[in-house]
C-alpha cells in the first residue's frame, strides 16, 4: 500500500519483520537475561512502528449520534504480582475476567494474548487449557510486532478484525503491562 509524506508517496510491499527471519540461526540466539536462559531475540517481540485505533462509548451513545457498534466490553479485569513474574500475570488477569464475565474458557471463540516474549502466551495457554487455534490467530506481536504505546489498542483491533472474520462472537484481549501487572477484557461481538 502506499503513504503519502511530505517527502512523497511511500510504497510498503513487505511487513518489516517476519521476512527477516533466518530459522537456522535461532537455535544459535545467546539468552537475553541470563547467561542460561531461555528468552532470546528469536522468541521475543521486536519493538516496532504501529498504531490503532478505537472509538468508545456508551450504546446509547451510539444509538443518539447514529453508529453501529462493532462489539461490546463485557468486562475487564487486572492483575499484579511479583514483578520477576511478569510474564505470567495475564493468567490471572484472564481468570479474573472469564469469572467476571460468566464464561469458560471453553466459551471463549480467540484470545489475543500479547506476548513481550513467547512465554507469556505459552502460560496462558497451559493454564487455562487453551488451544493454539484459538490463540493469537495472526501471530501475536512475535510475529506482528510489539508498538509500545499502542500495544492495547492492536491487540484488541486485531481481536475484533479476527474475530469477524472468522465468525467468532467472544474475545478475550490481554496484555502484560510490565511491573508485574496484567489486563484482560472480554469482547462479544455485535
Amino acid at each position: 500500500f502506499e503513504i503519502e509524506t511530505r517527502k512523497g508517496k511511500v510504497t510498503v510491499s513487505d511487513d518489516e519483520k517476519p521476512g527477516q527471519v533466518d530459522a537456522t540461526k535461532i537455535p544459535s540466539l545467546r539468552a537475553a537475561f541470563e547467561k542460561d536462559g531461555t528468552v532470546t531475540a528469536g522468541n521475543a517481540s521486536a519493538i516496532s512502528d504501529g498504531a490503532a485505533a478505537l472509538v468508545m462509548m456508551r450504546a446509547s451513545e451510539a444509538e443518539k449520534r447514529g453508529l453501529t457498534p462493532v462489539a461490546r466490553i463485557l468486562a475487564h479485569s487486572t492483575h499484579a504480582q511479583e514483578p520477576d513474574w511478569f510474564t505470567t500475570a495475564p493468567v490471572e488477569a484472564i481468570r479474573k475476567v472469564l469469572d467476571k464475565a460468566g464464561w469458560s474458557a471453553k466459551d471463549v471463540d480467540l484470545y489475543e494474548i500479547n506476548e513481550a516474549f513467547a512465554v507469556v502466551a505459552l502460560a496462558a495457554m497451559r493454564e487455562h487449557k487453551l488451544p493454539a487455534e484459538k490463540v493469537n490467530i495472526h501471530g501475536g506481536a512475535i510475529a506482528l510486532g510489539h508498538p509500545i504505546g499502542a500495544s492495547g489498542a492492536r491487540i484488541v483491533v486485531t481481536l475484533l478484525n479476527a474475530l469477524k472474520n472468522t465468525g467468532g462472537k467472544k474475545g478475550i484481549a490481554s496484555l502484560c503491562i510490565g511491573g508485574g501487572e496484567a489486563t484482560a477484557m472480554a469482547f462479544e461481538l455485535l
